[in-house]
């Protein structure tokens, strides 16, 4: 791999001077005590991410949440009003309702309320939330993490000045978590002209490992390990975790006096190349000329098809495109596989014919060895690695999972829910249930049946579920759920792999001869409205874990149908009927 020597000069727009939001000194004072006068806005913990990025310049040159010149140009061309290349939308949402009751000035606040900045409101404009989605991620997709999570948006975007009072605190790793001007400091003091960064949102592999070192070695400069701990892809290894991996392997098996180890609280989109170039504009600002681009580099996976938003080598190709721009080289992530007979790493394509080859993937690692509770072999990871994630991931069936059944009203999902219960208590598992008619009845008391209302409805159902999978508990929820945007969130918030969707297919006619309140009568006749799967859309799953049919099928057997699903899946082991774990 031939790499230059000379580092770029630190030059505007990127890696220039570093916009600073932040105040202090008698400004501060002055507007904190201003900001308790000021409406309140409690801002996401997206934007709380990209304020802290605007603030200490990481964004550079963005210096506030995009108004609308900028958000268009950014969206069709990738590129700010004044040209600078920017490759994705920077915004903050409100609702119109809340827009209309803030004044000039607006405190940003949040989740436990305590003030973080005060921006100065000059500009408010709706926008199109599928046309954001198909031009910024390429598809509107709700299996995309973040066409789904723009279905809770506000529907304008607001920008303005803002005043940064107070950074986000935290009270984890702090000695890890610094700014751009620290990074390059620490950076300067290695005394290499050329630094490589490594993004990583998952944890270090001796492949990993043996990647990062060849690239410092082949730039001739310092290695950045840089972790993104902000929003990652829903699922991923928590950050806790993937930290104190990090910190384990730099103490142990890497030179000090060429690497670095700081934390990025970035909200990744998830959006594949566009991602890519924001990432090297981050790194750009920290002091880094080059950067490690890996295979589907911030892809987000598969779509509702089953196919791959985006292609395995567009990240790479996105970057080298504009690499000159912005003054940095990509350096490919190499594929490679641990040869026993030799115990060395070799790159896929140098691997001579014949000879045996090891390699693990990352379902093989989630299914086969954290799943059941086995330690990771030493060829493919440190002890260290190993001992942390099965400390923090034990085997699967002492694990939580969601069943949700979906379904039209009549289709049967309460029976084959009702039979799933008992089942699984023989398997010594404790079991909440959560029935749409039950939980209208008292969780979501006072809700109607408009969309919004349905939506409301169901993330309140996901959101207890997911406490519950979280604590290991097991949870069956029957609800119509009618769509598909809102399912996909559950799906985010019990986590992706704990999630088991149960489709119960059955068709209308066959459910309204159930209906012994003949509530499908009265909807047919135009009495009720907006009754789903009559003048309301029922959105049927693409790609659900089991489809059931529920015509000339026992619930018994479709019950004992997912039984085998989750023994597939390790969720219970399928000789230990009667016996807890």
């Amino acid at each position: 791999m031939a790499m230059t020597n000379k580092k770029p000069n630190l030059i505007p727009p990127y890696g220039g001077k570093l916009v600073n939001l932040v105040v202090e000194g008698e400004e501060r004072k002055a507007l904190i005590e201003k900001a308790s006068h000021l409406p309140s806005i409690k801002i996401s913990s997206r934007n709380l991410c990209d304020l802290e990025l605007l603030a200490n310049g990481s964004f550079s040159p963005l210096d506030r949440f995009m108004g609308h010149k900028d958000y268009e140009r950014v969206l069709t061309e990738m590129r700010l009003v004044d040209g600078t290349m920017f490759p994705l939308p920077i915004t903050m949402t409100v609702d119109k309702e809340a827009y209309e009751s803030l004044g000039e000035e607006v405190a940003l606040r949040d989740s436990h309320n305590n003030l973080i900045a005060v921006m100065k409101v000059e500009e408010a404009f709706p926008y199109d939330k599928e046309r954001e989605a198909l031009l910024a991620y390429g598809s509107t997709d709700s299996k995309h993490p973040m066409v789904s999570e723009m279905v809770r948006w506000g529907n304008l975007c607001i920008s303005g000045e803002l005043k940064v009072v107070n950074m986000p605190t935290y009270y984890d790793f702090k000695e890890l978590r610094r700014t751009p001007a620290e990074v390059r400091i620490q950076l300067e003091t290695m005394g290499h002209d050329n630094v490589v960064a490594f993004q990583t949102r998952n944890p270090l592999h001796r492949i990993h490992e043996e990647l990062t070192k060849r690239a410092a070695e082949a730039v001739g400069g310092s290695l950045l390990i840089h972790p993104v701990v902000g929003l990652t892809k829903p699922g991923d290894v928590d950050h806790f975790t993937r930290v104190r991996i990090y910190k384990a392997l730099v103490e142990k098996y890497y030179d000090k006096n060429n690497t670095a180890l700081s934390l990025l609280p970035l909200a990744m989109r998830m959006a594949g190349p566009r991602e890519a170039l924001l990432h090297g504009i981050i790194r750009r600002n920290h002091g880094v000329n080059y950067f490690i681009i890996g295979r589907d580099h911030a892809g987000p996976g598969v779509d509702s098809n089953k196919k791959p938003f985006y292609g395995p080598y567009d990240a790479q190709d996105l970057f080298d495109k504009y690499a000159a721009e912005l003054q940095m080289k990509s350096v490919p992530f190499q594929a490679l596989v641990y040869l026993p007979d030799t115990q060395e790493y070799v790159e896929v394509d140098k691997v001579s014919a014949g000879a045996k080859v090891m390699d693990i993937s990352g379902t093989q690692v989630r299914d086969d060895y954290l799943a059941k509770g086995k330690l990771l072999p030493e060829w493919f990871t440190r002890p260290e690695t190993a001992k942390i994630l099965r400390q923090m991931y034990p085997p699967r069936h002492n694990l939580g999972f969601c069943v949700w059944f979906t379904g039209l009203s009549g289709a049967g999902k309460t029976a084959t829910a009702e039979v799933l219960t008992t089942l699984l208590l023989e398997h010594g598992k404790h079991i909440t249930q959560l029935d749409g008619d039950v939980v209208r009845t008292h969780l979501s008391k006072g809700l109607g049946f408009s969309k919004e209302d349905r939506d409301t409805n169901i993330l309140r159902i996901g959101f207890v579920a997911s406490e519950i999978v979280r604590h290991a508990g097991v949870v069956i929820c029957a609800a119509i759920s009618p769509y598909i945007a809102i399912r996909n969130e559950v799906r985010k918030m019990v986590g992706e792999e704990q999630f088991i969707e149960v489709f119960v297919d059955t068709p209308i006619d066959v459910c309204a001869s159930r209906d012994i309140k003949g509530l499908y009568a009265k909807a047919f006749r135009g009495e009720i409205k907006g009754f789903t799967g009559v003048d309301d859309p029922y959105e049927p799953p693409v790609n659900p874990e089991i489809t059931l049919s529920t015509v000339g099928i026992t619930p018994e057997e479709n019950a004992r149908i997912i039984i085998k699903l989750l023994e597939d899946k390790g969720f219970l082991l399928s000789d230990s009927v009667g016996i807890a774990d």
